[in-house]
């Protein structure tokens, strides 16, 4: 016979058994990037649920989202429950700070290198044989040449092709004027825009348009080094922009979901060794300098230029060429 106080503790031990199941339970992250990390961030997820199952006994899954990296800030904003962002460019963090509040306006310091795990920069990707000569910016321009890069008005990769372009001809001592010129005949050579960073690769390497695409130094080794590489090959530029791809959780989000404990863990995980490691492998160069001295011979050396040191920062960046009305829309006013 039961008695009412042996019922009262089988009742506290299910409800014990309950609580810790649930605190053991899976916990999910979604993780909202830009276009051509889907297999860096695959392989990163995979050592990082492994790593942190080993510290905690914890179970996590991630997921991922890519786009165009300024559409995927859009639509975060627009209420894509993102636990963590891993963009391209800081503006499309700013827009969440700035117009939604679900990051604070102080998101960079949070993290090392301002919140900003690995660098790349802006290089060529030339049919093998290179048939058109492309060896630097200025052969972008000439008449002749298809010239292949993302849309600048959605795609961090677009912007930092753009605003390396225009930083190759300052550094030149060209004026704005001459600058903008030099924007307008390169564009001229652009048969298409595609929304995204791998969009434009597609329409390069499988739909066979254009003499050149540019986009970031890792998608031109992922497929300089793989199975394109009989058809392709990389053509370094005398000097490029510094690209600083940040990272960023989602306030709101992971303190609505209760996830900023695991989230915070994700970001950290990438200034890791193991996870510096896998960056490399990505063809990005990592932070730590041991692992970059490590994967020297795989970097050629670049001169860069950062976005402050030629525009001031990336908020007059954003004004005065790819809000509306700035030299980006003019361009393409001029074009049609």
């Amino acid at each position: 016979m039961t008695t009412r106080f042996g019922r009262t503790a089988h009742w506290l031990g299910a409800g014990i058994i309950a609580l810790s199941a649930a605190a053991h339970a899976d916990t999910s992250l979604l993780n909202v990037s830009y276009d051509v990390t889907r297999e860096l961030y695959k392989d990163i997820n995979a050592g990082f649920i492994a790593d942190y199952q080993k510290k905690t006994g914890e179970t996590v899954s991630i997921k991922q989202s890519h786009g165009a990296s300024s559409a995927q800030a859009l639509s975060v904003l627009q209420g894509l429950q993102a636990d963590v962002v891993t963009m391209n460019q800081p503006n499309d963090i700013d827009l969440l700070a700035q117009q939604g509040h679900l990051v604070p306006a102080d998101w960079r310091a949070r993290l090392p290198d301002a919140s900003a795990p690995y660098t790349t920069t802006m290089v060529f990707l030339v049919r093998k044989g290179n048939p058109k000569h492309i060896k630097d910016w200025d052969d972008l321009a000439k008449p002749g040449v298809q010239v292949v890069i993302a849309n600048p008005k959605t795609s961090g990769n677009g912007r930092y092709a753009y605003l390396a372009a225009w930083g190759y001809r300052k550094q030149q001592g060209a004026s704005d004027a001459q600058a903008l010129d030099f924007e307008r005949a390169l564009l001229k050579n652009v048969p298409v825009l595609d929304s995204g960073g791998r969009g434009a690769t597609t329409t390069f390497t499988q739909r066979g348009i254009g003499d050149v695409l540019v986009t970031f130094e890792n998608e031109v080794a992922l497929i300089d080094s793989g199975v394109g590489a009989k058809d392709f090959e990389a053509v370094y530029p005398s000097v490029s922009l510094l690209a600083e791809p940040p990272v960023s959780i989602v306030d709101k989000v992971v303190d609505k979901r209760d996830t900023r404990k695991v989230a915070q863990a994700y970001l950290d995980y990438l200034y890791t060794p193991a996870a510096q490691e896998i960056i490399a492998r990505h063809h990005l160069r990592p932070r730590d300098a041991s692992v970059l001295a490590k994967h020297a011979s795989e970097f050629k050396p670049i001169k860069t230029f950062t976005v402050e040191q030629v525009f001031g920062n990336w908020q007059k960046a954003q004004a005065a060429h790819f809000a509306d009305g700035g030299t980006f829309d003019q361009i393409v006013v001029d074009r049609n």
